[in-house]
């Protein structure tokens, strides 16, 4: 029986993929195999020996310690893509929101009752307080044209806007998932001297913190609108609440909000809800699901953040699978270890994800976990 931790409530369409025969879903477990998260802190959180493995049911993944996981040998999952349409659609609607001043014209509406007849010339007069601008024609710069961005980049299209994105680290198949009017660009400058509208889609790491602050706000248009549905962190919160009160910015909507923004004037601040959809919670939670069960049961490692992607079926009396560092050498030490032992390896699979790496081996004979364990860089041996 496998325990399976949930720190966060996670929808029961997930949960209940689980065979209760062969696993349980609990929140108060001390040790368990594996933990099903959504946003709750782990940074400061002790694992037993016996965890094998974290699922995010998100995209985000800092409020995991990955790299801390990776040297135990815990194999960190998110859920890629399974909210892309929830943010998406919340992205959107901040473009509306960066064009026309609707929350600040709502609150003003709620101030009229009371007024009786006279509400309606009292809007007539008022509405001049809040006038906005048109997207269609202007032009959008995406930076990052992954699963969020490069659906936004096509309903910009078809929404009448030029779109320019940027990605260093643009896939095949999200290239060709593009509309053919979407230009790509190898400049990010291009982004911020041509776009009206900029928004952020790329992950939070260190290359990428602050990357809109006052040096890239200078190389913008005068009035650029910027969105950040991806991180609070992607842009300095000082530099851009001086900008928008320069002007130099016309409007920032943010789905982080931090002390810093809340309040200023043209600053919409949206309590985190890009992926607040009963459908992005369900598709987390079932991906997030499926990849601990493909994990546990067959060893397969499918949207890992800190090791490869692999699988490999099993044909033999068992399957190894090792989880250790990307050194030079190891993976004849753990073959020897195997076949020291007498067994024979009839297939094998080897994957590196930068300092990480997972193999697997279709054995059959009796295969030595604890010789495999011993070798120097092994960080995790299971034998299915």
């Amino acid at each position: 029986m496998y325990n399976i931790l949930t720190l966060n409530k996670i929808a029961a369409i997930g949960t209940d993929r689980f065979d209760t025969a062969k696993y349980n879903i609990t929140d108060d477990c001390a040790a368990p195999e594996a933990i099903m998260v959504r946003s709750a802190k782990m940074h400061d959180m002790a694992f037993a020996d016996n965890l094998l493995a974290i699922a995010r049911a998100g995209a985000g993944v800092n409020n995991i310690p990955v790299e801390d996981c990776a040297a135990k040998g815990i194999v960190v999952f998110n859920t890629p893509g399974a909210n892309a349409n929830a943010v998406k659609e919340l992205a959107i609607c901040g473009l509306l929101l960066a064009s026309r001043k609707v929350p600040e014209a709502i609150n003003w509406a709620q101030t009229l009752k009371g007024n009786g007849d006279e509400v309606g010339k009292m809007v007539e007069k008022g509405k001049s307080n809040f006038g906005g601008c048109e997207i269609m024609g202007k032009t959008l710069g995406l930076i990052g044209l992954g699963a969020i961005g490069g659906k936004l980049a096509n309903i910009a299209i078809s929404m009448g806007m030029n779109v320019i994105g940027y990605d260093p680290f643009l896939s095949v198949g999200a290239a060709l998932s593009l509309k053919p009017q979407v230009k790509v660009t190898a400049n990010i400058n291009e982004i911020y001297a041509n776009s009206d509208y900029i928004s952020l889609h790329l992950p939070y790491n260190a290359d990428t913190k602050n990357t809109i602050n006052k040096d890239t706000l200078a190389l913008c248009k005068d009035g650029v609108r910027i969105l950040n549905f991806a991180r609070g962190e992607l842009v300095n919160g000082a530099d851009i609440v001086e900008a928008v009160n320069s002007g130099k910015v016309a409007r920032y909507v943010v789905d982080f909000p931090s002390d810093d923004v809340l309040g200023v004037d043209n600053i919409v601040a949206i309590p985190h809800l890009g992926a607040s959809t009963e459908e992005s919670e369900d598709n987390c939670a079932v991906m997030a699901a499926d990849e601990l069960m493909d994990y546990i049961e067959l060893g397969t490692i499918r949207n890992s953040v800190n090791f490869p992607n692999a699988e490999l079926a099993k044909t033999g009396d068992a399957l190894v699978c090792v989880l250790h560092k990307n050194v030079p050498a190891l993976i004849s030490q753990i073959t020897a270890a195997v076949s020291d032992k007498g067994a024979n390896i009839e297939n094998m699979v080897n994957k590196s994800k930068k300092e990480w790496a997972y193999t697997m081996l279709d054995v059959n004979g009796e295969a030595d976990a604890d010789a495999i364990r011993a070798i120097d860089g092994v960080v995790g041996v299971r034998v299915l």
